[in-house]
């Protein structure tokens, strides 16, 4: 953390260190001055000096007291200021580290990750770090310094009655230490308590709808209302522990106090020592008295701090899965051949059990592949594993005879283009959304893209045509416009390599095959992978693939696969016959779903 610190604004730091440093010498200069103002009056009054020069003697050790008083003003604010724009810088530089460690997680992570946990991470934790590198990190060396000066200056003056005065320190330093490590604890219980809460407000916003339908208010409100309280509670706990700890401070100066007059007192009596001198340990001990309490606060702030830190750690410190290999090259098209050499992939929360098994195909420019198979059959992992969502276990896929693993991930995915059945739209205009992956796109590609889609009429009967505003989630389109949007998005790139993934099953037939022969004629050349559920998307593919629990059991043309009489015949027989015998495992409904990831 310190050394993220050092990172971010080197300058600012050396100049909160350089304020804190006059702040903590002009602190400790005050002690000084009210001892040696108590002793110069006592000693004017007691050589007989009239009262008017022992007043303007005194107003001369005022003035100095209120110089120092306004230097050392000057400097606090500039350790203020340093450490407000301190927080702020390293919040900042850790909010977009997170985030851009987020983009590049692999899809295994999002997977499984809970959104409202990572959003916790991304809000409450860092705002933790935030507050304790304004609050805290320097305040820390101003207490230190603090503590360093007064030491050395009443010891010097006094050892006996310095080490009297200081004997209360060590004491509330063990007591913080045993604060910070309860403290600590609580904190990481209420921030993955946090995760959980944002998570159910996630999916309650997320699936209002659904919650509307079913008049689950008040059953989400419950849930919600539990997770709540149990964040309340260990705000509770930690509240005791800081309550408890500042009133042992209180009581432990207290101490000191009465020890320090008594023992003080009795030196002064002696002839010891002077009134200025108990004067200058009394005021000592009452400047010491506020960075103590403090020390509650900053202990508090470094507990939560740390929890925040280690939690958000455990996100930037993960390896990335998929990432450029050391020697990995552009991908070079020089055909667009997309071949699948005997993969195998399983996902990493269930490792024994593949989704796909040794699958082997040849995908040609100008020819179309249909795939299709029942849900949970690994139809859309097959999809996924081309653009490197994930890395395959076994075998290796290939684009010209180039190792997609060897190639960057950026020139992949640029010739490559998914479409997927389930369409993600930004709360943007509609020409941003389809331009989307090539933002510099000119206004005419975003046009062709649409009209390619069948969504150009649409879009220029909306108010403002292509600048309406899309929005959130899309919500203001159907089901069909989105996909079709989607694949206006894939279009306006131009890849060398579509992959449709049920991307067409919100549309009607008609468009669906207006759509078909649009791209078919844009991108004679292109390599076409398509898959579906409903099989006329699929008559006129070259060839197609039945797929059942990650292996291809049928392959050939429609015509091929009809005469096989094997599964694929009975798909075409139950969707061209609806009202014929349903009995029996038809699509394989009975069979268990993909562990993670696909969303057939």
């Amino acid at each position: 953390m310190a050394k993220l610190t050092a990172t971010t604004s080197p300058g600012l730091l050396l100049f909160g260190t350089v304020a804190i440093l006059g702040t903590s010498i002009f602190f400790v200069l005050i002690p000084v001055l009210l001892g040696n103002a108590v002793d110069e009056a006592i000693g004017l009054t007691r050589d007989g000096v009239d009262s008017d020069a022992a007043r303007s003697a005194l107003l001369d050790a005022a003035i100095v007291i209120i110089g120092v008083s306004v230097l050392r003003g000057i400097f606090a604010y500039g350790q203020m200021y340093s450490g407000e724009v301190l927080g702020q810088s390293l919040a900042t530089v850790l909010r977009n580290r997170y985030y851009e460690k987020l983009q590049r997680l692999s899809f295994s992570f999002h997977d499984i990750a809970h959104t409202g946990n990572l959003m916790s991470r991304g809000i409450s934790d860092i705002d933790g770090v935030r507050m304790f590198a304004n609050t805290g990190m320097l305040r820390v060396l101003y207490l230190i310094l603090l503590i360093i000066g007064s030491a050395y200056l009443m010891l010097t003056l006094d050892w006996q009655l310095g080490l009297l005065t200081l004997a209360f320190v060590p004491i509330v330093a063990f007591q913080g230490t045993i604060m910070r490590l309860r403290s600590r604890a609580i904190w990481i219980r209420i921030q993955e308590q946090m995760g959980v809460v944002n998570t159910a407000l996630q999916e309650n916003l997320g699936g209002v709808r659904v919650v509307r339908s079913f008049s689950g208010q008040e059953h989400e409100e419950r849930k919600f209302a539990d997770s709540s309280d149990e964040v309340r509670v260990m705000m509770d706990e930690a509240a005791e522990i800081r309550a408890s700890n500042g009133s042992f401070m209180t009581f432990s100066l207290l101490v000191a106090y009465s020890v320090l007059l008594w023992f003080g007192g009795s030196k002064v009596i002696d002839g010891e020592m002077t009134i200025g001198d108990l004067t200058r340990f009394l005021t000592f001990l009452g400047l010491l008295q506020m960075p103590i309490r403090m020390l509650p606060m900053l202990i508090n702030s470094w507990a939560r701090a740390s929890s925040a830190g280690s939690r958000l750690f455990e996100i930037l410190d993960l390896e990335l899965p998929i990432q450029n290999s050391p020697t990995a090259q552009p991908l070079r098209i020089t055909e667009g051949v997309l071949r699948y050499e005997d993969v195998s992939f399983a996902y990493e929360d269930m490792p024994e059990i593949p989704v796909v098994k040794n699958i082997s195909f040849e995908a040609r420019p100008g020819h179309t592949i249909g795939i299709v198979g029942p849900p949970g059959s690994g139809k859309t992992t097959i999809a996924q594993l081309a653009p490197r969502h994930y890395n395959v276990n076994g075998g290796r896929i290939t684009i010209d005879g180039q190792d997609i693993r060897e190639v960057t991930l950026e020139s992949l995915r640029q010739r490559v283009r998914l479409v997927q059945q389930d369409t993600f739209l930004f709360r943007d205009t509609v020409s941003d959304n389809i331009a989307y992956g090539e933002p510099d796109a000119d206004e005419g590609r975003i046009i062709d893209s649409a009209e390619d889609a069948r969504l150009h009429q649409h879009i220029t009967g909306m108010p403002e045509g292509y600048d309406s505003m899309v929005g959130e989630r899309g919500v203001s389109l159907s089901g069909g416009q989105r996909q079709r949007m989607a694949i206006a998005r894939a279009i306006v790139l131009q890849p060398k390599i579509f992959i449709f993934d049920d991307s067409t099953s919100a549309i009607d037939a008609a468009t669906e095959r207006l759509i078909r022969e649009q791209i078919a004629q844009r991108a004679a050349d292109a390599t076409t992978i398509i898959i579906a559920h409903r099989l006329s998307t699929l008559l006129s593919a070259d060839e197609i693939l039945v797929i059942d629990e990650g292996r291809i059991i049928e392959r050939g043309s429609h015509e091929e696969l009809l005469k096989l009489d094997g599964r694929y015949r009975e798909m075409h027989d139950l969707q061209i016959r609806p009202t014929d015998d349903l009995s029996g495992d038809w699509f394989g409904l009975n069979k268990a779903p993909e562990p993670t990831g696909g969303d057939d």
